[in-house]
């Protein structure tokens, strides 16, 4: 699946998918930056090409929406619509399943090898 897709196959990068969490409480670009950096304690960064560049795609996608505008500062403030909470929530869902996907493999792989 190529990145310019995959909204449309209702599957999210990493990026994507930390930013949506990142809106589930409005926020201007900034905001979103530090939000996701403070919520993965530094393990996760996106820079602003990337933050601006998806949220101008989930824009399109009509999964944010520009909430405000602050004229003095020229801060924009975004927010998550219905459809993005949707595929938000259902995101969780599938890496949940992926992750216990990844353990049961792990723990098959281990038996394997124990008995093998």
């Amino acid at each position: 699946m190529s990145r310019n897709n995959s909204l449309e196959m209702d599957q999210l990068t990493d990026a994507a998918y930390y930013i949506l969490l990142s809106l589930l409480v409005p926020r201007h670009g900034y905001g979103i930056m530090n939000y996701i950096e403070k919520l993965t304690q530094g393990e996760v960064v996106i820079g602003p090409a990337t933050a601006y560049t998806l949220i101008k795609k989930l824009q399109d996608n009509e999964c944010i929406l520009l909430a405000g505008e602050d004229n003095n500062d020229r801060r924009k403030t975004y927010a998550i619509t219905d459809k993005g909470k949707q595929l938000v929530s259902n995101e969780i869902e599938r890496r949940k399943r992926m992750s216990e996907h990844g353990n049961q493999a792990w723990l098959s792989a281990k038996e394997e090898h124990d008995n093998g």
